[in-house]
């Protein structure tokens, strides 16, 4: 679920919330299974390891460096990947007053800050304190919370806004050197290490379009370059820019410049 940093900052600094209980949690290599979320939000710090978790059915992963949240009572499910234990701090906390706009025990969404050890003292720090006796205890673990959140916040803050063009960068630059081979926007975006929806934000961002929108314009218009400088047949153009089926090739090339592969040809000459 996409959700605007600033947006979601804005929104905790007037919500009221506690601490509900801090958890460390280490699970074997392979282990999967589902569940529902607990009856509060949460996050998900991971310390080491990964996994692929789904809210309701939206994927994430999860991995040193990368901070998920699940809201209350969701369809959760979640599998260890790779040969490493998969170790991770949860908070869980209770929404005690909230302003209108969001609904965090609604929410489900990732913060990617980097690997980042000052945040991993945080949590272990919020951890031990959690499980020390004592109202002052419970003090410290309310202060701790928002530090880490703030740190959190900081980090998500500086990783966007650095990461976000070098990830449009990144991806369309593959684009652009394998547009003629046959790949789907799920590959890209894992071979970038983003999911589906991150991929989405940030070439409507920086392209104002989608990946998929994207590719296809790039492959039509070296096709239709290939059209004008060279005589090469219209079938063998749409298999070089990734088409296998001409005939479907020329009706997305005609849907996108009006007027069909074959017309272009003849009014260049």
């Amino acid at each position: 679920m996409e959700i605007e940093l600033s947006q979601l900052v804005a929104h905790l600094a007037e919500t009221l919330f506690r601490v509900k209980g801090v958890y460390r949690y280490t699970i074997d290599s392979g282990n999967s299974g589902n569940q529902k979320s607990a009856p509060y939000p949460g996050f998900i710090f991971p310390v080491s390891g990964k996994a692929q978790y789904q809210f309701n059915g939206t994927p994430y992963l999860g991995y040193f460096g990368n901070v998920l949240h699940g809201g209350a009572d969701m369809y959760m499910d979640k599998r260890v990947i790779g040969e490493k234990k998969w170790e991770f701090i949860s908070v869980l906390y209770e929404v005690v007053e909230e302003p209108d706009g969001l609904r965090l025990a609604d929410l489900h969404f990732e913060l990617e800050v980097g690997e980042n050890t000052r945040l991993k003292e945080f949590l272990f720090s919020l951890w031990n304190t959690y499980n020390k006796p004592g109202g002052f205890s419970a003090f410290q673990v309310e202060v701790l919370f928002r530090q880490i959140l703030e740190e959190v916040f900081i980090l998500s803050h500086n990783k966007t806004n650095n990461g976000a063009q070098v990830l449009f960068e990144n991806a369309s630059s593959y684009i652009h050197t394998h547009y003629m081979d046959a790949f789907n926007i799920q590959e890209l975006a894992s071979r970038n290490g983003v999911n589906a929806n991150r991929l989405f934000y940030v070439f409507q961002k920086y392209a104002g379009m989608g990946p998929a929108d994207y590719l296809i314009g790039y492959r039509l218009n070296r096709a239709k370059e290939l059209i004008v400088t060279t005589e090469l047949p219209v079938g063998e153009v749409a298999r070089s820019v990734g088409y296998e089926d001409a005939l479907y090739f020329s009706r997305v090339f005609k849907k996108r410049f009006g007027i069909s592969p074959s017309k272009v040809r003849q009014s260049n000459y």
